[in-house]
């Protein structure tokens, strides 16, 4: 069974994705808290020229900074030139820029300049005239129909890329998305002369929307809605864009995570250091501010036939649940896997490839770097928003996040 669930109570939305009856992804907003995807008119305070950064007042409590290769314009993004901060934005000086990376602790929120505008089937992109396919699209054929479809859909030069959900739709369909995008787009345009500044000019969908845009398919079940308030916004969302859910959606006011066991145990499991497996094995994860390391061992899993095949088995059990728990805990940067140690590279490319399958399945990219010298495994997965056991913690005032007692 496949399906999500919007658990909404107090002005908090719990937001949730269950995949064979296991918890993959879960999600808390408190409502009007995330701002990814807003699009803002903020104003320059300061250009630290040591950074080849800026700092933009966009209006919320903490000013939002913005690289260099972030505020080029679209004229000057191609040319093959290295420009320096100060060549490209001023002190004082008005932006439109997108926030693409939440706040998180003492930084304010990252921005771009080069704006991009998600709907179901694609991503308008107005900085790039380029026609870009999803990577999971795998189908040369298809590839090539959609580029084909690019050429004819864009306008004034504005591109697109194709998300994997785009595959086989209709070519109507798929025009209609983008002429919505691109109305969007020349809104946020004709507002950016107005007072006041900074302001908000764009507010990405609530997420609930945005889960369910970017992780429904034909295998999903049901949508599970507790809140009749959240179940009317969804269906007017439907009527705005050209994708059709509604008749997935189930509104049922007595539904709360609260009493789901299931749901309950495996959010438990997220938030503690150590994971058990099934055969007796665990792992360990240890989230820091430079990376998340993650540790496998095999516990009280002993094996039955030789030592060789208890590490395999216990390696690929592990490969499955470190890809759901990245996914779940909404792990982002570098995070390093040290998977008992294979002497047999067969078995170190069965690991791998079992590990790879599994991070397929998470929406946000994620990229295996290769294996260390010391038989590390490096990946990297791009950070967007807190992680989960940042909507859950915060630092202790004693240890100052140490977690240990002194002797």
């Amino acid at each position: 069974m496949r399906y999500i669930f919007i658990d909404s109570l107090d002005g908090v939305n719990r937001v949730g994705i269950v995949e064979n009856n296991r918890l993959v992804e879960f999600h808390l907003e408190e409502q009007d808290s995330k701002i990814v995807g807003n699009i803002y008119r903020g104003r320059v305070t300061n250009v630290l020229q040591g950074m080849e950064a800026a700092f933009v007042d966009i209006g919320e409590s903490k000013n939002a900074y913005l690289y260099v290769k972030d505020a080029l314009p679209r004229e000057l993004l191609y040319d093959g030139r290295i420009y320096k901060i100060s060549e490209v934005i001023k002190s004082g000086q008005e932006a439109i820029v997108q926030v693409i990376k939440e706040p998180s602790g003492n930084k304010g929120a990252k921005v771009t300049t080069h704006i991009e505008i998600p709907g179901r089937y694609l991503v308008f992109t107005p900085f790039s005239n380029k026609i870009n396919i999803s990577k999971k699209i795998t189908c040369s054929k298809e590839v090539e129909s959609l580029k084909d479809i690019g050429k004819r859909i864009i306008k004034d030069g504005m591109g697109v890329i194709f998300r994997t959900a785009s595959e086989a739709i209709e070519e109507s369909v798929l025009m209609e998305e983008y002429d919505i995008l691109y109305n969007i787009y020349a809104k946020i345009q004709k507002e950016k002369n107005f007072l006041p500044c900074p302001k908000l000019l764009y507010k990405e969908p609530s997420l609930d929307y945005q889960i369910i845009r970017d992780s429904y398919d034909d295998a999903m079940e049901k949508i599970i809605v507790n809140n009749k308030k959240v179940y009317d916004n969804l269906i007017l969302m439907e009527e705005i864009y050209p994708f059709k859910f509604s008749n997935k959606i189930e509104l049922n006011t007595d539904f709360s995570i609260a009493y789901d066991t299931g749901i309950q145990l495996d959010l438990k499991m997220a938030l503690q250091r150590m994971v058990p497996l099934k055969s007796g094995g665990y792992i360990v994860i240890d989230e820091t501010e430079a990376l998340t390391a993650i540790d496998v061992n095999t516990g009280k899993f002993v094996g039955t036939s030789s030592l060789g095949d208890t590490i395999l088995k216990t390696n690929i059990e592990a490969a499955e649940e470190i890809a759901r728990q990245i996914r779940l805990r909404d792990i982002g940067g570098i995070i390093i896997v040290d998977f008992i140690d294979m002497k047999n590279k067969n078995d170190i490319s069965t690991v791998l490839s079992t590990f790879k399958k599994y991070l397929k399945k998470d929406k946000i990219k994620t990229n295996i770097i290769g294996i260390t010298k010391l038989g590390l495994v490096e990946l990297t997965r791009k950070k967007i928003r807190r992680s989960l056991s940042k909507d859950f913690y915060k630092k202790c005032p004693k240890c100052e996040g140490r977690g240990n007692i002194t002797k």
